[in-house]
């Protein structure tokens, strides 16, 4: 080994101390703490971005935190549903569901893709089960609006009595964001909604979207603005301006919502970076945008 090539080495460690020593006092912070993630978006349809996203999850619940996977899972719906010759509706960025599309969609986000989420995790030691909001009445939901979207919901109660033993017994809960009325009727809810929901129903201490894109910015399209700190009434003037806006609004109206109801912090994080969950939550600039009620 030549001068050059161990000095390299010795650079490269030195690095990896420094991270693991930054992160220290992070992983301290969150043991026991709720960390509520919702796991879409491209993240979902690269195996690399998979795999590891799949060990950021392992790796918070070996390090004592609690998190919890709340999911969709558009592409794999659009997939079935051109298999099948069945044409897809968007209103207002949200799916109309009729009858067929929801049998479809139960089909695809708890049989397939919940199944294929559980089976990652634990294939890498961690310990998980997939669950979706009909189970134990996990989500009380009702129909959208006036019912325009067809069988699309929202959630009218969460109810946690099936997520906490879970937690307590080291397992992370994996929910798809399919959900029954009070009738009995299957209904397709937006995963970050019920992601929000959640983490306000389980006093999270963080509430974690990953994304498609870097995070928020001021002025749009431009990463060099990249907001990284926001505070809820800072986010709340943002929306009013217009600066947050197309499909960047109901993302963050999930996080003002959740942090209105309690939950300490919300992230939007581009899930296309590898290990972003990590970058975001164990270092101390993080990568995306967080925002909190005060500070």
């Amino acid at each position: 080994m030549n001068n050059q090539t161990s000095k390299n080495h010795s650079e490269n460690d030195a690095i990896r101390v420094s991270v693991l020593s930054e992160a220290l006092s992070y992983i301290q912070k969150f043991a026991g703490r709720r960390i509520v993630i919702k796991y879409g978006g491209a993240a979902m349809s690269s195996e690399k971005l998979k795999a590891a996203v799949f060990r950021d999850i392992a790796l918070l619940s070996s390090v004592g935190a609690n998190p919890v996977i709340v999911h969709g899972g558009g592409p794999e719906i659009n997939h079935w549903l051109t298999k099948l010759g069945i044409n897809s509706e968007f209103r207002n960025g949200l799916r109309v569901t009729d009858s067929q599309t929801m049998d479809i969609v139960e089909m695809v986000l708890v049989g397939r893709v919940n199944k294929e989420i559980v089976k990652g995790i634990n294939q890498i030691g961690a310990i998980s089960v997939g669950l979706c909001g009909i189970d134990g009445n996990l989500i009380e939901a009702r129909k959208l609006g006036d019912g325009s979207h067809g069988l699309v919901g929202e959630v009218a109660k969460v109810n946690t009595n099936i997520i906490e033993p879970l937690l307590t017994k080291g397992y992370i809960p994996v929910i798809s964001s399919v959900a029954s009325s009070s009738n009995g009727q299957s209904l397709n809810i937006n995963a970050d909604t019920v992601a929000g929901e959640i983490a306000a129903a389980l006093g999270a201490e963080k509430l974690i979207l990953l994304t498609d894109t870097l995070g928020i910015f001021k002025q749009q399209d431009d990463s060099k603005s990249l907001i990284r700190h926001l505070r809820l009434n800072e986010a709340r003037k943002l929306i009013e301006k217009g600066i947050v806006n197309g499909g960047m609004m109901p993302k963050t109206k999930c996080c003002i919502r959740a942090l209105a109801q309690g939950v300490s912090a919300a992230h939007i994080i581009d899930g296309r970076i590898p290990h972003a969950l990590l970058l975001e939550i164990f270092t101390d600039a993080g990568i995306g945008t967080m925002i909190t009620g005060s500070g």
